[in-house]
């Protein structure tokens, strides 16, 4: 299997290291668990049908200490007890921004109620930058398709 592009997008651009370090270092800022930045981004990837994204975020909850039950659940996450109920909103979270409603507004009053009865402010701008976070490498994963389970500093090799 190899890549779609010959070359790493981001060596072709190199200034956009600057964004995606400023992303790491945000969603890395201590508010909101590693773990639940991964599962979110996770279901990002499931819902974008990425490969590549599900894999790397599967590697991330493996070396945060998530185990397989919760990892293989994460699509059916509203019927699996392996969540907190942090987690579940967080889930709940991404799933509204990156899936259409039928109900309308995407993010309703309630779900937002919800997820900012468990997150602080920080931590929760900290989960919306996860998704942002995730949905910036979104189109480097779909049209470029770096080959998942490559180490995550070389997909392209």
């Amino acid at each position: 299997m190899a890549p779609r592009m010959d070359e790493d997008p981001a060596r072709l651009v190199p200034e956009v290291a600057e964004v995606s370090a400023a992303l790491f270092k945000v969603t890395g800022n201590g508010s909101v668990p590693r773990s639940t930045i991964s599962l979110v981004q996770l279901r990002a990837g499931q819902i974008v049908g990425s490969t590549y994204l599900t894999v790397l975020h599967t590697g991330f909850l493996r070396k945060a200490g998530a185990s397989e039950e919760q990892i293989t659940s994460v699509a059916s996450w509203q019927d699996s007890p392996y969540f907190s109920a942090a987690e579940r909103a967080a889930l709940a979270l991404v799933e509204a921004v990156l899936q259409p409603s039928a109900q309308g507004e995407r993010v309703p009053d309630a779900l937002y109620a919800e997820v900012a009865g468990h997150y602080e402010p920080k931590a929760l701008a900290t989960l919306m930058f996860a998704i942002g976070q995730v949905n910036f490498f979104v189109p480097v994963a779909l049209v470029a398709k770096p080959v998942p389970g490559r180490p995550f500093t070389a997909p392209w090799k």
